[in-house]
This record gives C-alpha cells, sequence and structure tokens, in this order.
C-alpha cells in the first residue's frame, strides 16, 4: 500500500511543517472545507516510465478510481502506511521528484530510466554474523555453543581487518601517492608500517581457517595463538609511530588539496562513516581486544579440553606483548611531547622533565583566567603549556609559567559551588555564575618561582581522571625521590671496619686487639 506521492507538498521553515494541497500539476487545490488524505490501494510495483505516464494522464483528466476519506486527526496513526522494502531502493528518485515539485509549478516529463550505479565494493555496513548462522544442526552444549562464538568472532574479527587494512593501502594510501596530494616521505611517516600488518594477520586467518572442521567446528586453538602471538612484537614500530603520525597528518589536514581529498572518502559509502584515523588506529585496537577474546575463549572452555592447559599460555604471552607495547608507545609519547616544548626561560627546563620516560596524562585545562592552556602530567613533572605552531606549521606548547617537580605538587581539590579564588576566579570559570565547578588547585614546596595554579576541567569526569593521575604521579614521585636520596646518602662502610659488628663489648682487650690489626 502506497501514499500517493504528488497529493501534497509539506514546506518546513523554523520547524513548523505546513501541507499546502497541490495536483499533479503542482497547482494549489481550492478546498474550502476539510482536507482529506486519499490511500491509493495498489498491490504491485509500477515501473518508473509507467509511473511518469500515469502522472500525466492524471493531471489531464480526472481519475475515476475509488478513495477513501480519512478523517483529520492528531495522529499520524493509521494514515501513513508501511514502506515495502523495494520502494528503499527509489528513494533517490523520490527525494529528485519532491524537490521538483517545490520548485517548478509544471508536470514533470517522462525522462528516460538511469541506469543503476554499481555498488561499491567496500560496504557502508558490516553484517554481523554468528557461528549459529553458519550451521545448519549441531549437538552442542551451551556452553560449547558460546565457545565457538567466540572463536568465529575472532577468526572474522582478524577477517575484517584485513580487509580495511587493504581498503586504506588501496583507497588511500596508493591514490595519495600517485597524485600527489603527499610526498612519499610524508605518506610514510603517517602509515607507517601498516603494510607490514597485512600478510601478519592474514596468516592467522588461515591458520585459523585451518583448524574448522568438517562441521565448521574448532577443536584446540591455544598451540596455534602461543605460535602466533609473539609475531605481534612488530607492533611495537607501528604503535611508537602513530603519536607523530597522528600530528603530521593534523598539520597535512589544514592543506586544501590533502582536506578535499580525505573528506571526498569519508563521505564515499566504503568509509562506513569513518575517517582516515579511524583506519589508521584499527590495528592498535585490535591488539589489545586479544587479551579480551582469549579470557572468553577460556571461559568457555570445558575442563577436560586441551585447550584447558594452553589457553593460560596464550593469555599470558599475549599480555606480555600488549605491555611491552604499550610501554614502548609511552616512551615514545613522552619523548614526541618533551621535544615539541618551547622554552621562554632557561629556568623552565627542570631535570625532571628530560628524566621523564612517560606521559601520565595531557590535555586542555583552563586557567584562572580563562585561559585555555595544554597540560603536561610527565612522570616527574607538571607542564603548563600554551599551543602554538613553529615555521614549517608543525605544532609546538609554549611552556606556560614555571613547571612543578611531581614530588613537590601540594593538590587541592575544589569543591563544586565553592566561590573561592576571588571574583576574577569566579568569572573565568562559572561564565559570571557564582558557582565554580570542576576545578582544582596546585601548587609547590619550597620553590619562591612556582606559583599556585587554579585549573578547570571541561567535566566532572575530566576532572576526577585529572586527580587521580596526579595523586598517582605525587606518590610515585615522592616514593623515587626518597628511594634516590637513601641510596646517595647512605654512607658506605669501611671494608677495614666490618669486624667491629661482630665484637663483644665485654673485652677492651679484644676491642684493642682488633682494631690494632
Amino acid at each position: 500500500m502506497e501514499v500517493e506521492e504528488t497529493s501534497e507538498t509539506r514546506t518546513s521553515w523554523s520547524g513548523e511543517t505546513h501541507s499546502i494541497p497541490c495536483d499533479h500539476a503542482g497547482k494549489r487545490k481550492q478546498d474550502p472545507t476539510e482536507s482529506t488524505t486519499r490511500i491509493i490501494e495498489d498491490d504491485e510495483e509500477d515501473e518508473e516510465g509507467e509511473m511518469m505516464s500515469d502522472h500525466m494522464k492524471d493531471s489531464e483528466e480526472p481519475s475515476n478510481k475509488r478513495v477513501k476519506p480519512v478523517a483529520k486527526s492528531n495522529s499520524l496513526t493509521g494514515v501513513i502506511t508501511p514502506v515495502k522494502t523495494p520502494a528503499l531502493k527509489r528513494i533517490g528518485q523520490s527525494i529528485s521528484r519532491s524537490i521538483s515539485f517545490r520548485t517548478e509549478a509544471r508536470p514533470l516529463p517522462p525522462g528516460p530510466l538511469r541506469p543503476r550505479t554499481k555498488a561499491s565494493s567496500f560496504p557502508r555496513r558490516r553484517n554481523s554474523q554468528c557461528w549459529s548462522d553458519t550451521v545448519e544442526s549441531h549437538d552442542l552444549t551451551a556452553k560449547e555453543i558460546k565457545r565457538q562464538e567466540v572463536i568465529y568472532e575472532l577468526t572474522q574479527g582478524e577477517r575484517q581487518l584485513i580487509d580495511d587494512l587493504i581498503l586504506v593501502k588501496k583507497v588511500y594510501y596508493e591514490p595519495m601517492l600517485k597524485l600527489d596530494i603527499l610526498t612519499e616521505s610524508e605518506l610514510g611517516q603517517i602509515f607507517g608500517t601498516l603494510d607490514s600488518l597485512i600478510p601478519l594477520h592474514q596468516d592467522l586467518l588461515s591458520r585459523l581457517e585451518r583448524l574448522r572442521g568438517s562441521e565448521k567446528t574448532v577443536g584446540e586453538v591455544g598451540p596455534t595463538l602461543i605460535d602466533w602471538f609473539p609475531f605481534l612484537e612488530s607492533y611495537v614500530t607501528y604503535c611508537c609511530n602513530q603519536v607523530g603520525a597522528k600530528a603530521l597528518l593534523d598539520q597535512k589536514k589544514q592543506e586544501k588539496r590533502v582536506e578535499h581529498f580525505l573528506r571526498l572518502c569519508q563521505e564515499s559509502s566504503f568509509s562506513r562513516k569513518l575517517d582516515l584515523w579511524n583506519f589508521l588506529d584499527l590495528p592498535r585496537s585490535r591488539l589489545v581486544k586479544y587479551p579480551l577474546l582469549v579470557k572468553e575463549i577460556q571461559k568457555c572452555t570445558p575442563p577436560d579440553h586441551p585447550d584447558e592447559d594452553t589457553l593460560p599460555d596464550a593469555l599470558e604471552l599475549i599480555q606480555s606483548i600488549v605491555g611491552e607495547v604499550n610501554k614502548k608507545t609511552g616512551e615514545a609519547e613522552c619523548q614526541f611531547y618533551r621535544r615539541g616544548l618551547s622554552y621562554l626561560e632557561e629556568s623552565q627546563r627542570l631535570p625532571e622533565i628530560q628524566q621523564s620516560r612517560f606521559l601520565y596524562c595531557h590535555g586542555e585545562l583552563k586557567n584562572n583566567k580563562g585561559q585555555r592552556l595544554h597540560v603536561f602530567l610527565f612522570e616527574l613533572a607538571l607542564v603548563l603549556s600554551r599551543p602554538g605552531e613553529d615555521r614549517d606549521g608543525g605544532q609546538v606548547f609554549h611552556v606556560y609559567r614555571q613547571p612543578l617537580p611531581n614530588a613537590l605538587i601540594n593538590l587541592e581539590e575544589i569543591p563544586d559551588g565553592e566561590a573561592s579564588g576571588g571574583g576574577a576566579f569566579r568569572g573565568a570559570f562559572s561564565g559570571g555564575n557564582d558557582k565554580v565547578r570542576n576545578c582544582f588547585r596546585v601548587s609547590s614546596r619550597g620553590r619562591s618561582k612556582a606559583h599556585p595554579y587554579s585549573l578547570q576541567a571541561n567535566d566532572s569526569f575530566s576532572k576526577q581522571q585529572w586527580i587521580t593521575c596526579l595523586r598517582q604521579a605525587i606518590v610515585q614521585s615522592r616514593d623515587r625521590t626518597a628511594q634516590t636520596s637513601q641510596s646517595q646518602f647512605s654512607p658506605h662502610p669501611d671494608p677495614a671496619l666490618y669486624h667491629i659488628a661482630d665484637l663483644s663489648l665485654s673485652s677492651d682487650t679484644e676491642m684493642a686487639d682488633h682494631t690494632s690489626r
């Protein structure tokens, strides 16, 4: 059942919808009484040419078809009928016709059918399929079915990742190189070692597919994972490169040719509304998912299954690899942002900044003047900065005021609504209101140049994350400082005096004999 498309045209201004009755020629009908909706019953689908000829015919002579009047109602329930699935294929033509009726007061001329465009080989949405959908019948228990579902998810995840990596290479890398949108060196920095990950995951996919038996079930998967997981150490190089790759990609997006190319790709059906960076970050997301999948397989494995002995080893192995990749990536990130700091004074170059090996967190905060600052919480120091650009258009961070060593930081959480810090404080943080929200204060002990900093996060969650990281950084830095001081200032005993610990205090003669040796 279809609603007659030309019975009325809807126009909208400022959120209000008005109905203007029209005939097929686009002219407004005069109806002094009440408007009615005509629903024409038609179970057969007409071709495009027949539909256009019907429109022309209806505009020349009145229709003899029986119509069913529907009384006015505040609700559209019962008036709008369900649309058949095939009708969705003509949505483009329907949109074109509605636009024409709004802009022209004449009937549409019958035109030739346009050929259907070839569908993209990369679908906008992926079909979600379970293992149960691939088998006709089985006699497995609920726990065994769950185990097969997780293994199937692992296999399908590999297949989808491979498709995405190939897509990135064919649709992004090669065209940008061929069209000279970016140089080969710039593309190498942005894409890193992504090309080498394709055969790596193809290897795991082929191994998993070989494990599937005639009944499409997988028996023992633990040994395969133990044998393949060590190859993931190559992710250290790829993930460490991502920090600089993201910065360079953001810089190049400012160029019109790059921005235009990436926007066209994102608007295309193959991208699934993802931008280039989403695709480049997929391998990292896949890496951190392996421990979760192994845990789930282990949870669904019966006690007497051969995987019961091998899956714990596989889980320990992948967790150690992910931890190592995370550690190396953190060190690369710390080094990258350390190089991006621009010091206004030599006194700002704290040794704690150069000695830091990783970042706890970093992001945007506002100070009590309402200025937006980019704050870095390094392993051993807190640095406030103002983002800027260097001569080449790259991002640089100008250090603001004096950095604070974490071991000397005093942290004060400011409750929401507390009117502290004076009028300027309230005005900057509350937008003119008396309530202060999502704020905290940091200050330094024993340093005259370091002023207290009152900072505001974007929301309560971000504030809590900063406070948690700051507390952790303060405690660990103070413990490290205490251990370092103890090792530096503890006197090393003279080897000639080692014997004193064995002496008894009962004899002065014995003491004299030992000291004379």
